[in-house]
């Protein structure tokens, strides 16, 4: 028995054309996480969907049936914010890209979904001076809601306690280890640490936001590594599209 879904909280992550006039969408919703819809006649002129159904932009959606792909029945933007310019767009798209590759279709994940929405809001202001780290701060929580992050305050292998004064390296295929002083992809204990008190905090997108802010430097190449590692490919594309845009 197919089930309708209305007034779901969601965002476009991307859009297919289906047919000449009807598009195939995978939105990522609240409740329901990533969801793929048909949005049919969402290219004719005239349809209520077309000026709506864009990327990072707040939506209420609704949905039914009882297929892989299921119908777009309503779709409202809900305000709030302009769509990202420049940088900020840029790095929209490369957290669409990340939530398309990580996430499987119909598994939730609320926590993930509002840490998203306060991404998109921060894209959409003039904040530029937070954007990596808040990149960096989403990344975490990305991994950890997924399973991939191995807890930050222990050893993964032996689950011995950091030292604070040590360094730490994470490593995609080893998790949490100690490494030389002279290492720079790494971070002290004390430092991961703070990341995952940061994590567990009941607001844990600011809170490792603050934390992220003061050690970009060592954590930046860590988490690409395993991002990469983990979607199996050696650059994104939209990381290949902001250095190619870079280089001119």
């Amino acid at each position: 028995m197919s089930r309708r879904i209305a007034d779901e909280p969601g965002y476009v992550l991307h859009r297919y054309d289906w047919s000449e006039s009807s598009l195939i969408l995978e939105v990522f919703t609240r409740h329901h996480g990533r969801v793929a819809l048909v949005a049919r006649g969402a290219k004719k002129p005239s349809s209520n969907f077309r000026p709506v159904l864009l990327p990072l932009q707040p939506l209420r959606v609704g949905f039914g049936g009882d297929a892989e792909i299921r119908n777009l029945k309503g779709a409202e933007w809900v305000g709030g914010h302009v769509m990202p310019t420049g940088d900020g767009l840029l790095s929209g798209y490369y957290l669409n890209e990340l939530l398309l590759r990580l996430l499987a279709r119909d598994d939730p994940h609320a926590a993930l979904f509002d840490a998203y929405a306060s991404m998109v809001e921060l894209l959409a202001s003039s904040h530029g001076e937070l954007l990596q780290p808040a990149l960096r701060a989403f990344e975490l929580l990305l991994l950890r809601e997924i399973g991939l992050l191995p807890s930050l305050d222990v050893q993964t292998l032996t689950l011995g306690p950091l030292e604070p004064q040590a360094r730490y390296g994470l490593v995609p295929d080893g998790g949490l280890l100690q490494v030389g002083d002279a290492e720079r992809a790494s971070l002290t204990g004390a430092q991961w640490l703070a990341l995952q008190a940061a994590l567990d905090d009941a607001t844990p997108f600011g809170a490792t936001l603050r934390v992220a802010t003061t050690v970009m430097t060592g954590l930046k190449p860590q988490l690409r590594a395993l991002l990469h590692y983990h979607c199996g490919v050696a650059t994104l594309r939209t990381r290949q599209m902001m250095m190619d845009l870079q280089s001119l």
